[in-house]
């Protein structure tokens, strides 16, 4: 790695005025740019900060159209990589995530141990009983989620968005098909998988204050099924065919045929049995079951290997800067 370790935030603004310079106020001096991109704010946050920060490390980027909270954090990072900055923090400006723990989220970057860092609230168990229940029980399922489409067995609470990332690997992702709003996080993981990037979760506390969310779990749930399904596709087949070919490329398809045949033909005749009032023959049921388990035994053997498959060596270290 370059000696170069200079530390920008990126904060996507929008309908937090009230909060941001409560935000500013924390960062520390180990911070060397603050990028607060004002995504089509109706309070005008981005005109506010410039007018009172006195502050000569922030620099205010304005969207001229309200694009998501996704696009402007893309803003941001294309912003610091053209500035020479070597590491991207992502925080919020709703003043719910603590400035203090920016180091934290860029040592295993400088360390190499990661390229990209993200929150974790669930670390300290006794410590979330801040977060509501409806909350708590979405990112349950969203994590599990996130775990098979990303291809990141390691990780939790996928939605946190306080982040960080090397700029050599941000420089790497297809900014414009990146999602531009809610799912954009998620949408992260799915892209640095495609990297092999190493992604690290980072332990923080939640923290919940009297703003008000523009995310809704409820509403946004079955949105974010029909995009990890995509994104699940999408990395078996770039993983495990387009790129690479392993064990693990016929057990999925082999195991997808055994336990669809058996559960089939054996739900056929399992029906055939109650309409007739007949027991089905011994040999029927064997030929239902055996390819029911052989499937599943196939398919167990598939997520066992792609669990096995996280990545766990950094990249950032072996790509060159000028590339």
């Amino acid at each position: 790695m370059k000696d170069n370790n200079k530390i920008a935030v990126v904060i996507p603004t929008y309908k937090a005025k009230r909060h941001i310079f409560n935000v500013l106020g924390k960062i520390g001096p180990e911070v060397d740019k603050i990028y607060v991109v004002d995504d089509f704010c109706p309070e005008n946050t981005g005109d506010y900060v410039k007018e009172l920060c006195t502050d000569d490390r922030v620099v205010v980027i304005k969207k001229s159209s309200n694009q998501g909270v996704g696009a402007a954090v893309m803003t941001g990072y294309q912003a610091g990589i053209q500035d020479g900055m070597a590491i991207l923090v992502k925080i919020d400006s709703d003043d719910q995530m603590d400035p203090s723990l920016i180091l934290n989220f860029v040592a295993p970057l400088v360390e190499g141990e990661a390229d990209y860092t993200k929150g974790n609230r669930f670390f300290d168990l006794s410590k979330i009983g801040s977060m509501p229940t409806a909350r708590l029980f979405g990112n349950a399922i969203l994590s599990l989620m996130c775990k098979l489409s990303s291809g990141y067995w390691n990780i939790f609470d996928p939605t946190n968005g306080y982040t960080a990332i090397h700029a050599s690997v941000a420089s790497r992702l297809p900014f414009e098909k990146i999602s531009h709003r809610y799912f954009f996080e998620t949408d992260m993981l799915f892209r640095l998988n495609t990297l092999r990037a190493v992604v690290v979760d980072v332990p923080m506390d939640a923290k919940y204050g009297d703003e008000v969310s523009n995310l809704k779990i409820s509403k946004i749930i079955g949105e974010f099924a029909i995009k990890h399904i995509r994104n699940f596709f999408k990395r078996i087949f770039y993983n495990y065919y387009l790129r690479d070919m392993s064990l693990a490329s016929i057990e999925l398809p082999l195991g997808l045929i055994l336990l669809g045949f058996g559960a089939i033909y054996g739900g056929v005749h399992w029906a055939h049995s109650v309409q007739d009032g007949q027991p089905t023959p011994a040999g029927t049921v064997m030929l239902a079951a055996l390819p029911v388990l052989a499937g599943i035994q196939l398919l167990l053997g598939f997520i066992g290997h792609d669990v096995s498959s996280v990545p766990t060596r950094s990249i950032h270290r072996y790509i060159r800067k000028d590339t």
